[in-house]
């Protein structure tokens, strides 16, 4: 096959604070000739997602993306071309792809080559069957324990994972409080997405709401945010209490690996028998057919909502990412290239 113009945003520079379009810089290549074993891949779309700020600055569950590579995504692409046995052109196949017009992959790495069922929507399984929904099961399932009657706190409602977190409880029984930034991510919490109940951090005290909402204290915490929202929740915990650590986005921008708001009120998980435990959800891969077969069920009778934030184009990637971190998305937060062929 002949070769390909590339549009690539390649790593200009580790973010110091803030993630800016400068991180980023520009390139325009051609795809080089296909190896044995390897796929030609057509990116069709890109997942946005926190922990990829980790993967900019340091080494993480991955090596940090080395300065002047391309930067990564989770991503649904296309095969144009194939000398890997298994794959044919035409396959849709997910992994961690880079930021690029096409990509020649082996299948290595942390997410290998996933070959998709023919006809699947790539941004459904890009969110709600994708990682996205997998930690959301994972961290409320497998992590939280969740049982019928539990009250349930998810801070980060509104984003990704937060909101099908609460969604997973409240089809498991739970009374479900969710924290989001602002009255329509709010609305959309309990007017869509069925929750009990909505904290805007923005405009009312956390601490004092969560009190309101949680008179008997809170028996499952999944938390997306880190810093003060988390202690104000590790203050009101009930006894045998749950706490999902599953990100700290608040925290990200901070000095590598250095939290600007350490929890101070740890102690509760002493005084109630607690529990507080992260995960990593690559950790329970066995569990993701379950995980896979019980959403797709729940998201065809209507008991799931799949709230996407879609932009449209490579040239955009960098200010989408950006958008993760100023709270300007609601929902997961995608970014289109092309449709399949």
């Amino acid at each position: 096959m002949a070769e390909l113009k590339n549009r690539q945003w390649l790593l200009a520079s580790r973010p110091q604070g803030l993630i800016k379009e400068s991180d980023f810089r520009w390139n325009e290549a051609t795809t080089p000739a296909l190896k044995d074993g390897e796929v030609l891949l057509r990116n069709l779309a890109f997942s946005f997602d926190p922990t990829q700020r980790g993967w900019m600055s340091m080494d993480t569950y991955m090596p940090a993306i080395p300065l002047g590579e391309t930067m990564k995504a989770g991503a649904v692409g296309q095969v144009v071309e194939s000398k890997k046995s298994g794959f044919a052109k035409g396959d849709l196949v997910q992994g961690l792809f880079g930021w690029e017009d096409y990509t020649i992959s082996a299948g290595g790495g942390l997410m290998g080559l996933q070959k998709l069922p023919a006809g699947t929507d790539p941004l459904l399984a890009l969110s709600l069957l994708g990682t996205t929904g997998l930690t959301a099961w994972v961290g409320t399932i497998d992590v939280g324990q969740v049982k019928a009657g539990d009250t349930f706190v998810v801070s980060g409602a509104a984003g990704a994972t937060g909101s099908v977190a609460g969604m997973i409880a409240k089809i498991k029984g739970c009374r479900v409080i969710g924290i989001a930034g602002g009255p329509e991510k709010c609305a959309w919490l309990t007017k869509e997405a069925g929750f009990d109940g909505a904290i805007d951090y923005k405009n009312e005290p956390v601490g004092a709401a969560l009190s309101k909402h949680c008179p008997k204290g809170i028996d499952v915490y999944f938390d997306n945010v880190g810093g003060e929202i988390l202690d104000h929740c590790l203050a009101r915990l009930a006894d045998r209490a749950r706490v999902v650590l599953c990100g700290a986005i608040s925290q990200y921008n901070e000095a590598q690996g250095v939290a600007a708001h350490p929890p101070k009120n740890y102690f509760n998980l002493i005084f109630h028998g607690a529990r507080m435990e992260g995960f990593l959800v690559f950790h329970f891969a066995q569990h993701f057919p379950q995980a896979i077969a019980e959403m797709s069920k729940w998201y065809a009778e209507g008991k799931l909502k799949n709230k996407i934030d879609l932009a449209n184009g490579l040239e955009n990637a960098p200010k989408t990412i950006i958008r993760l971190f100023t709270g300007a998305n609601f929902g997961k937060q995608l970014l289109k290239l092309a449709d399949p062929a």
